[in-house]
């Protein structure tokens, strides 16, 4: 008898420290920790930060772009440039002066200017910049500045004790858009490829409306446990993200007719 109620108190013990930890996880609420006319820092979870910086546009106004920034000990990675090179010496002011950490990388998730415009001050301060060999070439073509480094397929960098990787999965928002993972908080950086809530298709002078949706498919299967989710413009959320960036932009074929969005 006494053995069972030991091993009931084990068992009591064991599932009141998981439940304290789990709240412990779910008690992060997301902070803004800077602000400033052309800057805005959101911090996501622990060691987890979304920069936004905003792009005049023609068709879309003053739209705040996303770009994320990664924490490991005293190292950060940096998925996307601000807008621009201005804002782009403000953030890293602020990564090496606020949070005390050096800037291993800038990595542009694709060659838009919401994501490389500000990639010349990363150049000044000698950070290493990465991106796919698509997102390069798109850069030489438009005579943007022009990513360090390239990759083909996927990337994996340390960051302090972890690591991020980054991965191209298919077209979608544009021939060249490839995500970031930041394993160790679960944290998805999926730049224009992926939708906020409720957001409308956007710009697709450059997009493969055709398999977004299945690109986005691929995604949802390699990372099945992403807790968190930040698209390149909006409100960050979690796997419904996925779900209604694949419904958005859905096609079904019906004899010769073909109908997009459908659940």
């Amino acid at each position: 008898m006494k053995a069972i109620i030991k091993s009931l108190f084990v068992i009591v013990i064991s599932l009141t420290a998981v439940n304290c930890f789990a709240q412990g996880q779910d008690a992060f609420s997301p902070k803004e920790v800077y602000k400033s006319n052309d800057l805005i820092i959101t911090q996501v979870a622990p060691n987890s930060f979304v920069h936004t910086s905003f792009l005049q546009t023609n068709d879309f106004g003053n739209v705040p772009c996303n770009g994320l920034i990664v924490r490991n000990s005293d190292e950060t990675i940096i998925f996307d440039t601000p807008t621009n090179n201005e804002s782009s010496e403000e953030l890293i002011s602020w990564v090496n002066q606020e949070l005390n950490c050096k800037i291993n990388a800038i990595i542009p998730t694709h060659f838009h200017n919401d994501c490389l415009a500000g990639l010349q001050a990363f150049n000044d301060h000698n950070i290493p910049s990465y991106a796919h060999v698509k997102t390069i070439a798109l850069a030489k073509e438009n005579d943007f500045v022009i990513p360090q480094n390239g990759f083909s397929d996927s990337l994996t960098l340390s960051v302090g004790n972890g690591i991020i990787m980054a991965r191209y999965f298919g077209e979608g928002h544009t021939r060249d858009n490839i995500v970031g993972y930041f394993p160790s908080e679960d944290v998805l950086f999926g730049g224009c490829l992926i939708k906020e809530m409720n957001a409308s298709k956007g710009f697709l002078g450059d997009a493969n409306v055709e398999i977004w949706s299945a690109t986005v498919e691929e995604i949802k299967n390699r990372f099945p446990d992403v807790e968190i989710v930040v698209p390149g413009h909006g409100k960050h959320g979690g796997s419904s993200l996925l779900d209604y960036t694949i419904r958005l932009f859905q096609t079904r074929h019906f004899g010769d007719k073909k109908i997009s969005g459908l659940n």
